[in-house]
Parts: C-alpha cells; sequence; structure tokens
C-alpha cells in the first residue's frame, strides 16, 4: 500500500466513523416515522370495529428536543385521518423542564380529533410541576383522564376510556379508576408505565396503551434493547401480551437517559382497533 492509498483508506475510515458516531445523535432521533398498528381488543362493540387512535407520547420537550420539531408532530397528527388522539405523558424533560411546560402545551392545544383529545400525564410532567402540568391538561381543551373513565359513545352503544396515574409519581389503583363502568362495557385505559398493566387489581381491562420506554432507543440486531426503564423488559414497543390484558406500546418522539436512536425510530402511532378475538397485532408502514 503507497502512501496515498493509506491516506485514502484513513480518510474514509475517518469518515465512516463519523458518520456512525453521529448518526444516532443527529440524524434517526429526528425522523418520525408514521405507523400504523391493527389491534385485538376484546368485547369491542361492532360500532367502534375500525376505529383510527392516534397514539403520542414522550415528546420530551426539552434539551435537544426543540419545539419548532415538536410542533411538526403535532401539525401532521393533526393531517392524519382519526377518530380519537390519545396522549400519554411525559411532554417535558430536563433540569429546567417546569419552564418548558407551557410552551409544549401552547402547540398540544392545538391537537383536534372528531370524538376528542384524551390525555394523561407522565413521571417526568410530575417531576417538573405535577400542578402546572396539570393546569395545563385542564384548560387545553384535551380530555383529563386522570384517575378516571369517560364514555364515548356511537350509535348507541358506548366505549370506556380510563385513565391511569403515573405509576412512579401518581398511581391510583385501576378497580377504583374504572369502578364506575358497566361490568359488560368495553375499557381501554391510557397509562404512561406499561408496568401499570402487572400491578394489583381484579377488574378486566380489554387495552392498554402506554409510552415510556421509548422503544429502549437503541435496538441492536440478533441482541436486542439493552435498556429498558421498566421491570418487565418484555415492554418494550408495539403490541405485546401481557398476564392480564393486550398492552400497545409505542416508542414516542423523545428521548429520555441519552439523546440517541439506533434502529428504533420515534413514531406517531395509528392504532386501528379490531372487534375480531384471534387476532394479533400487526404493524404496516
Amino acid at each position: 500500500m503507497n502512501r496515498r492509498q493509506f491516506l485514502r483508506r484513513v480518510l474514509w475510515g475517518g469518515a465512516v466513523t463519523v458518520l456512525v458516531g453521529t448518526y444516532p445523535l443527529f440524524i434517526e432521533r429526528y425522523i418520525v416515522t408514521i405507523n400504523h398498528y391493527t389491534l385485538p381488543v376484546p368485547n369491542l362493540p361492532d360500532e367502534f370495529h375500525g376505529m383510527r387512535v392516534i397514539h403520542l407520547t414522550d415528546l420530551h420537550y426539552g434539551p435537544l428536543m426543540p419545539l419548532d420539531i415538536l410542533a411538526k408532530v403535532i401539525q401532521k397528527t393533526n393531517e392524519l385521518e382519526k377518530d380519537i388522539i390519545v396522549c400519554t405523558g411525559d411532554y417535558v424533560r430536563g433540569a429546567a423542564a417546569a419552564q418548558k411546560i407551557d410552551g409544549i402545551w401552547s402547540i398540544m392545544e392545538k391537537l383536534r380529533a372528531p370524538e376528542g383529545v384524551y390525555t394523561v400525564l407522565g413521571n417526568h410532567d410530575h417531576w417538573a410541576s405535577t400542578e402546572k402540568s396539570l393546569h395545563c391538561l385542564n384548560t387545553s381543551g384535551h380530555i383529563n383522564l386522570r384517575h378516571k373513565a369517560v364514555p364515548l359513545s356511537r350509535n348507541g352503544t358506548t366505549l370506556w376510556l380510563g385513565g391511569a396515574g403515573d405509576l412512579w409519581e401518581d398511581h391510583v389503583n385501576l378497580d377504583q379508576v374504572l369502578k364506575d363502568v358497566p361490568n359488560d362495557a368495553c375499557r381501554i385505559v391510557l397509562a404512561h408505565n406499561p408496568d401499570t398493566a402487572d400491578t394489583d387489581y381484579t377488574t378486566r381491562i380489554d387495552l392498554m396503551i402506554s409510552g415510556h420506554t421509548h422503544g429502549g432507543q437503541v435496538k441492536i440486531p440478533f441482541i436486542g434493547t439493552p435498556m429498558l426503564p421498566v421491570q418487565n423488559k418484555a415492554y418494550s414497543s408495539g403490541f405485546i401480551r401481557s398476564q392480564k390484558t393486550g398492552v400497545f406500546i409505542s416508542r414516542g418522539i423523545g428521548w429520555a437517559v441519552l439523546p440517541i436512536r439506533f434502529n428504533c425510530f420515534p413514531e406517531i402511532a395509528i392504532l386501528i382497533l379490531s372487534a375480531a378475538q384471534n387476532r394479533s397485532g400487526i404493524q404496516s408502514h
């Protein structure tokens, strides 16, 4: 190998190293995908079969997650076909997160859906300021599902949407949350942390919708996800059968421990509810 060939290889090697090193930090975590999932929901009334639910979670406005990118996520969400929007928490992050709450809610309050926007909080929202986060939620035009359930009706048939408190900071037993729901009604629960599905409750839940994990942010081929902030390590992303209910977990938008993503794109999830009893969660892009 002559000197010119050696220098060329060094330069190419350096370029590849820079690309590999910067891709998870500066590229992939800003590429927001739109993914469709067909989810089986036991006891789903026929009137709600095919219902389109857009799920947003873990926006994490703060360091290295600028508001203009999140504003585009909100705008895109409003442009997509849907019946309702559900939001499952962690809208801010960082040491100065309390100062970010007004900013993120100034764009989140623009969310619109024909049958409503339903929202709960996550651990970062409580860490920033429970009082301020709840105030913004309650004045946003969203339907606050914290610690309660509300009916959604179509042609005289009702589906119930419930909201869990954050498992780490604001948990209330789900039996209490759903105590006023009729026994034969279909129940869908929003819970920021999917570990909520494994808590001590006896009431039936037909589907839980969660975030919190970010899908692990890094998925290494043949190895998997090295870090998940949950006790049940099966709760990564997508549709998962727990012992008590089916759980859908979105990869979310922002970041938590490290500002990187690899093989785990942020997503706006479109959930299509299916009354079929024997189908698995099916993803399509």
